[in-house]
């Protein structure tokens, strides 16, 4: 008789195929289990559960030379139950044996050898703006305060002397929600909140996003805004100048040239707006500054006596001014970028630079 592993074994009768059967399974199970590597289990798993010739599958066709239909059906069981069971064994195996790596032995760790540099995560250049921004005000004395993003018409535009009719209102420039909210244009709004909840004096800044209908190289649809008040006795133009000025000194630095120009605000008056020169062509007009030279970054003003008015505040003893700026104009001045839709594009490559 053969010992089970070189080929199967000649039997008459089904007692006799029974045990053959039986003694190569049990050779097979001892195979698998001392298999050193994958690739020894693998030529195990071939040898006996080949289809062809695998030394428990060929069992399969002696089942139809037995003439006993008792003994066939026997033998059939037996066969299958063996074959699935070894099917088994070599799975867990082979899940063993990956575990430790394709050679059999574990993987070593030196545990003196230094480990592989950390990745890092960057913050957005958005968000570095907004908490530079933050602290600049914040050491002027200025809370951050918040405002709903969906908000009143009335808010949103009559209380900061934009009546209706006013150009603003146009739904091309504005998402309107219904006839009586809108997806906020500005933070102005919660300038009268403030107003009304804190009176004077105050000192505010209302950092978040608000909504446009408009998107090119320095315009979005949806924007970052930090929107200042400072309401006192004796508050004049000259105050805003300086706060300003420690502003765009304190982000630019003190080589940047900054300038004031009259401009028109339906809430300021009077109104002026602050430009810097263009980090990308150093004031000599290109693309982004659209060949002035310079780049707006705020908007402001003293407040109107009306929108005073509106927050509760008495505007023959108090007076104040307001200033709005964007975010993102200071990110692409701070950042050199000359087209502020990088920003919102999502690459890993461009807001992990610096």
């Amino acid at each position: 008789m053969s010992d089970g592993r070189t080929g199967p074994l000649p039997g008459g009768g089904a007692g006799g195929a029974g045990s053959d059967v039986h003694a190569v399974a049990a050779a097979a199970f001892e195979e698998v289990a001392s298999a050193a590597d994958l690739r020894v289990l693998d030529a195990v798993r071939a040898r006996y559960l080949g289809r062809g010739d695998g030394l428990l599958t060929v069992f399969r066709k002696r089942i139809g030379s037995i003439p006993d239909a008792e003994a066939r059906r026997a033998l059939g069981q037996t066969v299958n139950a063996l074959v699935e069971r070894l099917t088994g064994a070599v799975d867990e195996r082979r899940a063993s044996l990956s575990d430790v790596g394709t050679d059999g032995a574990s993987e070593a760790i030196d545990l003196s050898w230094p480990p592989p540099p950390l990745r890092r995560g960057h913050l957005h250049p958005v968000s570095r703006v907004f908490r530079d921004v933050r602290r600049i005000f914040g050491q002027l004395g200025y809370i951050a305060v918040e405002g709903p993003e969906v908000e009143y018409d009335r808010y949103n535009f009559t209380l900061v002397n934009m009546p209706p009719g006013h150009p603003s209102r146009d739904t091309q420039d504005t998402f309107f929600i219904d006839d009586d909210r809108v997806l906020r244009t500005h933070t102005s709004p919660v300038q009268i909140r403030s107003m009304l909840v804190r009176g004077a004096p105050q000192r505010v800044i209302v950092p978040g996003k608000v909504y446009r209908r408009d998107y090119d190289a320095t315009h979005f649809p949806m924007f970052f805004q930090v929107e200042g008040i400072c309401i006192d006795e004796g508050i004049a133009l000259s105050d805003l100048k300086g706060t300003l000025e420690f502003f765009a000194r304190s982000v630019y630095g003190a080589d940047r040239s900054i300038r004031l120009r009259p401009h028109h605000f339906e809430f300021t008056e009077p109104s002026v707006e602050l430009d810097v020169s263009c980090a990308m062509c150093g004031g000599k007009g290109c693309r982004l500054c659209k060949g002035s030279g310079w780049l707006e970054v705020a908007g402001a003003g003293m407040i109107h006596p009306h929108v005073l008015g509106n927050g509760g505040i008495d505007a023959s003893r108090y007076s104040g001014f307001a200033f709005g700026i964007g975010i993102e104009r200071i990110a692409m001045l701070a950042y050199g970028i000359e087209d502020g839709r990088l920003l919102y594009e999502n690459d890993v490559r461009f807001v992990s630079q610096g």
